[in-house]
This record gives structure tokens, sequence and C-alpha cells, in this order.
């Protein structure tokens, strides 16, 4: 398995460190890292190897390598790897849940500041964005249901419209809470929608020209 680090993280330390919200940035990217080895735990539960750990602004991530035959076991108009998928991304947002409802319960006014960091962290990576846990487990479920291409089409408009209104919804919050963080990370999660824009419009020129191929 190799090893990345996307250099932008020393940007995001900087920047919290001048905006004397570095305490709650270390938090939250303690429990963004719980957050991904529950993907990497149920990735291997499910007999995924681990492919690539990559250290990011926003926590660890994890991807694996797939077998060929993975995709030879059909479901709908997609396939089982679908589902193992979902299964992988679910697991990450429901550790965040795990942990805050135990603290919760435990003593919820000394656990505040980790309550609300597993809260954020669950809710946050549930958005229905790509490439977020909401965004791959949207895509997933389209792809069995309509079938690849029309899974990307539908995922990357879902994504655009998504990102518009939580864009909106945070200008409220940054207005009013006058919380530099919520710019920061925003600012971050355009620059991983607008990448991945780019690679959907690439898969659909490749689409067409492979369809015209066919065709001939």
């Amino acid at each position: 398995m190799s090893i990345k680090i996307d250099l932008k993280i020393f940007l995001f330390l900087f920047l919290f460190f001048l905006t004397a919200q570095m305490e709650i940035y270390i938090l939250l990217m303690i429990f963004a890292c719980i957050h991904e080895l529950s993907h990497l735990i149920m990735g291997m539960i499910l007999k995924f190897k681990p492919k690539e750990l990559k250290i990011t602004p926003m926590g660890l991530q994890i991807s694996f390598y797939i077998k060929c035959d993975e995709y030879n076991k059909k479901i709908g108009k997609g396939n089982l790897l679908g589902i193992k998928k979902i299964i992988i991304a679910l697991a990450g947002p429901m550790i965040n849940f795990l942990i805050a409802s135990i603290m919760i319960f435990i003593k919820p006014e000394i656990y505040q500041a980790c309550i609300y960091s597993n809260i954020l962290i669950g809710l946050f990576n549930l958005i229905p964005i790509y490439p977020l846990d909401g965004g791959r487990i949207v895509n997933e479920i389209l792809h069995i249901m309509v079938g690849l291409k029309k899974s990307y089409q539908y995922t990357h408009n879902i994504s655009k419209i998504a990102i518009i209104i939580l864009t909106m919804i945070a200008s409220i919050a940054i207005l009013y809470l006058k919380n530099i963080g919520i710019l920061i990370i925003l600012i971050y999660l355009w620059i991983l929608t607008t990448k991945e824009s780019n690679i959907y419009h690439t898969k659909e020129k490749m689409m067409e020209i492979s369809q015209k191929y066919v065709e001939k």
C-alpha cells in the first residue's frame, strides 16, 4: 500500500493557526482519521486489499484494489461490487455517529466538542456531493438502478445542486457565526467538486468516442 501526503494540509494548518482554531481542527482531523480507518477495516472485512492511503487536509483517504471477478456478479443494471462500495462508504459516518452516541450517553457536558466534531463529520460526509461518502453512495445506487453512464450523469448533476445549496447555507453561517473555518472547508469542497467535474466531462467524452467506434 502506497502512502501520499496532500501538501495543502500545511496550508490548512497555517490558516487555522492564524484564525486561532487549531484546537478544533486537530480534533476534527483525529475523528476524520478514525472515520477513514473504519472505511479501511470494512473494506478488509469485505476482502478488499488496500491500494493507497492519502493524507489530506480533511483527514485520510483510502482506496482499494478491485478484482476483475467483482464486476461479474450482477445486480440490476450494476453489480455486487456496488453494494460493497455502499457498505464501505456508510462505515465512516456510522462510526462517527456511534462515537457521538456513546459520549452523549456517558458525559455530554465533558465531551461536547468531541460530540459536535463527530456529528459534523458524519453529516458532512453524507452530503450527496461526489467524492464525499454521500455522493459515492448515491452514485452506486444509481449505477444499480439506471446503469453506469446515467449514474455518472445524475451524480454529477446532484453534486452541482448540492454544492450550490451548501454554499448558500454556509454563507449564512459564516455571516452570523463569523467562522472562517467554514469558509476554508467550503473552498476545499469546491476544489474537490471542480476536479471531479473535470473528470466527469473527460469520461463523458471517452464514452461518446467509444460509442461512435462501436457503431462503426
